[in-house]
């Protein structure tokens, strides 16, 4: 209770009684408030894209070490089986041998020296120069990706995924400020027909932003047709080889320790055809995977090494991001459990195993077990997200969006998670100490000279945008102003934000004229009418 006269307790700090009384002129808080709310020039934003991170580290040197010798002796024992033909002449030719099992074995020296070539300090390009990454060191950006089946409303209604629902994924993602690249995150069941589908998830997702795009296919013959529109969008193919602003998510294992055939195929197309690629071993301690977890991760460091000496045995320092994406299981069901500390866990490692190679590492973060936007779902992001983006991991997948463990995607959670992946951001910046920001004259100011608080001192008005970040749809009103403006609920906000920004954010980056000459030519199943405003 305050018994001090004069004095109101605002937030567990004591201030006068002048300054929380009702504003005099309200409409100069509203305007603070509304400048607040806007977006902010870059020099004044308090966290940016590609802040370094590393400060967290699950796993100590000799912990990496260990890993590495295990995931070298795997390679070199255990090595892979079910590489297609092409795959086996190439990495035969390059250096591995054959075991009497079959399986393609990996001398140490031959990894070694290809981790020498690997691709590094590469960008990932966008069709705005303005979003392009830069994704090497301890650098750290957060995107989507997925492969839901489900859309989920705001009620925590499921639906099958449709052309419709990726294209609108990506106009929201062109307006998230903290999600820097979008990945393919659901399946269009609506194009039942392959070679449709992985077409049509491509255009779609070029079509509705201009950050980076991140895509897959199942057949080479599919990513061939999708280069040929992407020369088209790009000016030519000489453009697209200049900046490719798509990359291959590429499942290039099974594990354990198997290629996939098909998937090494377009792997090859991809790497000829001047495609990052995101060499994606995604294991499941527990059912793919050991359930130790540092099991787990060995397993996937040496099925990665493997991608990283198939690709740069095609091609020498080809861009190739390494993409451990450790998941986990609930060892009670064998269900994945994509909201777990375990998960954290092996994701913040897998970004250390990264740097150690200093290679551009990617893995996954933000796959909430939960299955709609609800205290769960937001408890389990914001763990994984500030422990694997304090890690330093280089690219973040699966961070907005996603619930039910990859099952389903939410709108209304893209926009929520688009605040949680600021927050994160704003503690991989850290505290920054200087004289300026020690502040002791600014304090010596104030308690000798008043008036006894620094609400209007000007460090604070100067500060106030540059070091301190403000939610999109979070709520930090007072109980008394939450009530008056109807009480609403963090979801109840997205939901209204989604509406605006799906009626009013239609991309129009690809010219009418290259989007017809695309129609003509190849089976656009996206209609113009979801394309275009009403």
């Amino acid at each position: 209770m305050n018994d001090t006269p004069g004095v109101e307790f605002v937030g567990g700090l004591s201030v006068s009684a002048e300054l929380t009384a009702p504003a005099r002129r309200p409409s100069g808080r509203d305007a603070r408030r509304a400048q607040r709310s806007g977006p902010l020039p870059d020099h004044l934003r308090p966290v940016v894209p590609g802040m370094p991170g590393g400060l967290y580290r699950p796993l100590s040197d000799s912990d990496i070490q260990q890993i590495h010798q295990t995931a070298l002796r795997l390679l070199e024992e255990v090595g892979l089986a079910d590489a297609p033909e092409s795959g086996v002449e190439i990495l035969l030719k390059a250096g591995c041998t054959l075991s009497d099992r079959g399986r393609l074995l990996f001398p140490r020296a031959l990894v070694e020296d290809m981790l020498a070539k690997a691709g590094r300090h590469f960008p990932l390009y966008a069709q705005d120069p303005k979003f392009d990454l830069e994704p090497w060191g301890k650098k750290v950006y957060f995107g989507t990706a997925g492969a839901a089946v489900n859309m989920v409303n705001a009620n925590g209604t499921y639906r099958e995924s449709k052309i419709q629902d990726l294209y609108d994924i990506g106009r929201i993602v062109d307006k998230m400020e903290h999600i820097h690249f979008f990945q393919r995150a659901v399946v269009p069941r609506d194009l039942p027909d392959p070679y449709e589908m992985d077409f049509n998830t491509c255009y779609a997702a070029v079509s509705s932003t201009t950050k980076h795009v991140g895509s897959s296919w199942v057949l080479p013959e599919h990513l061939e047709k999708s280069l040929e529109m992407l020369h088209m969008i790009a000016g030519g193919e000489d453009k697209w080889r200049e900046r490719p602003f798509v990359s291959q998510s590429n499942c290039f294992v099974v594990p354990p320790m198997k290629f996939a055939t098909d998937a090494c195929k377009c792997l090859e197309v991809a790497v000829r055809g001047g495609m990052p690629v995101l060499l994606l071993s995604a294991g499941q301690a527990g059912a793919t995977a050991p359930a130790a977890i540092a099991g787990a991760l060995a397993q996937e460091v040496a099925e990665c090494l493997a991608g990283l000496v198939y690709v740069n045995a095609i091609k020498p320092g080809h861009p190739a991001i390494f993409g451990t994406w450790c998941f986990v299981s609930d060892l009670r069901t064998g269900a994945m459990s994509g909201g777990s500390p375990e998960q954290a866990l092996l994701s913040a490692a897998a970004g250390q195993m990264a740097h150690f190679y200093n290679l551009t590492g990617g893995t996954a973060s933000g796959m909430t077990d939960s299955k709609i936007a609800d205290e769960q779902a937001g408890a389990e992001k914001a763990l994984n997200h500030a422990l694997v983006g304090n890690a330093g991991a280089n690219m973040i997948y699966e961070s907005a969006g996603m619930h039910a463990s990859l099952l389903g995607y939410s709108l209304e959670s893209l926009v929520i998670d688009n605040d949680t992946i600021g927050m994160a951001q704003r503690t991989i910046k850290g505290i920054e100490v200087n004289e300026e920001k020690l502040s002791f004259d600014v304090i010596k100011d104030v308690c000798l000279n008043g008036p006894g608080h620094y609400l209007g001192a000007e460090q604070t008005l100067q500060l106030m945008q540059t070091e301190y970040l403000y939610p999109a749809v979070g709520d930090r009103r007072s109980p008394n102003e939450w009530i008056e403006q109807g009480s609403t609920s963090v979801l109840d906000r997205a939901e209204k934000k989604v509406k605006d920004l799906l009626s009013t954010h239609y991309p129009s980056h690809i010219s009418e004229e290259v989007d017809q000459a695309i129609r003509d030519k190849f089976p656009v199943r996206l209609p113009r009418s979801g394309m275009r405003p009403a």
